[in-house]
């Protein structure tokens, strides 16, 4: 593994709300959510792009069931799922947002509002809303 914050999250070297970790993906919230309950869905393996990622399938099977239960724990009329490749990426590791949606929830095109957990505990309830849902 690389020495980005991700590989570092993966191994148990920074502290991060999980939402779920198997042998293809780790899901986290976002420190700097768009909205609360946003997850981050990082493969294991270190690779930077969507195409360095050698097998796509199972990663993204984990970024549905990701999305799925963002809306159903969260109770969120939908979602935003979102990615970017190089330009934009604040993390050198591919990296796959998941944004809870609700109507009216004031987010317009690409200008993403942030705003943070009052608490480590308001975070995990919502890590462990979404992980409950999975």
């Amino acid at each position: 593994m690389s020495a980005d914050l991700f590989c570092e999250i993966i191994a148990g070297e920074r502290p991060a709300h999980i939402v779920h970790s198997d042998e293809v993906a780790v899901s986290f919230l976002d420190v700097r959510p768009v909205f609360k309950g946003h997850v981050l869905v990082v493969p294991r393996v270190h690779v930077e792009t969507l195409a360095d990622l050698a097998d796509v399938g199972p990663f993204f099977e984990r970024v549905q069931a990701i999305a799925r239960a963002v809306e159903e724990g969260l109770q969120a009329g939908g979602t935003f799922v979102a990615m970017n490749n190089r330009i934009s990426q604040s993390v050198p590791h591919l990296h796959v947002h998941v944004v809870p949606r609700h109507k009216k929830d004031g987010l317009r095109g690409f200008f993403w509002p942030r705003t943070t957990y009052d608490s480590a505990e308001e975070a995990q309830s919502y890590a462990d809303l979404i992980g409950k849902a999975l």
